[in-house]
């Protein structure tokens, strides 16, 4: 609940290219990238984890995606519904949770994107699990979250929240920061083999973010449903 909370104070600056999502902003087109190039997504079936505001959700229906955008904080849910209608994208928006669609809708999806989320919630593996369950056989997963050591500490809270204020303070608990090793054992559990891991990277100088194969600070996983049991 209080995640929730914390992201609904925020809803009005989703869409704030210089805001508090600003890095979000920034990192979505390397995103958008990187999955379209495993998955192609015109014409895929997509539910997107945590969508927020919907800055991800929007740029793949762009790419012609069918996207059902979920989340559990009301207000950002409003300010995604109220920006499609001026960016003119169609995207289905559901207040709800993973474990509620997986029930619903399982096995009818292509793609599953749940990024910058898992961080945020008590059982990230019980949304993994439900991620996996909306998933066709051979439908592709994207997770990305923050690995757990001392240097991820140092550059995602020190150096994001309190040096650089790139994110608001308090955005980010360490304890609750996973290492690659148990999100691919999590997934793996949920029938999902790991294709590709790449890491994320940020210049303070340059103010660029760039994708990298080092894992140790943010990092995204590419998964793919077992096609048979």
């Amino acid at each position: 609940i209080k995640e929730i909370d914390k992201f609904n104070q925020l809803a009005s600056r989703w869409w704030d290219p210089e805001g508090d999502f600003k890095p979000l902003h920034d990192i979505n087109p390397l995103r958008i990238d990187y999955i379209n190039s495993y998955k192609n997504l015109n014409n895929q079936k997509i539910a997107d984890i945590g969508c927020g505001g919907g800055i991800l959700s929007e740029a793949m229906a762009i790419k012609g995606g069918i996207v059902t955008g979920i989340d559990m904080a009301e207000n950002a849910l409003n300010v995604a519904k109220i920006h499609q209608i001026e960016s003119k994208t169609n995207v289905t928006y559901k207040l709800t949770t993973v474990e509620n669609l997986a029930v619903l809708e399982k096995g009818t999806f292509d793609v599953v994107t749940c990024l910058e989320m898992i961080e945020h919630v008590p059982s990230p593996k019980e949304v993994i699990e439900s991620c996996s369950k909306l998933l066709k056989p051979g439908g592709s997963a994207f997770f990305s979250t923050i690995n757990r050591n001392p240097k991820a500490f140092f550059y995602a809270i020190l150096g994001a929240e309190h040096i650089l204020k790139l994110l608001p303070i308090g955005t980010h608990e360490y304890a609750k920061f996973i290492k690659p090793s148990e999100l691919e054992y999590w997934a793996r559990s949920a029938s999902l083999d790991l294709k590709d891991s790449i890491g994320l990277k940020y210049n303070p100088f340059t103010k660029k973010y760039s994708l990298e194969k080092n894992l140790a600070v943010n990092y995204l996983m590419h998964f793919k449903k077992k096609t048979s049991q």
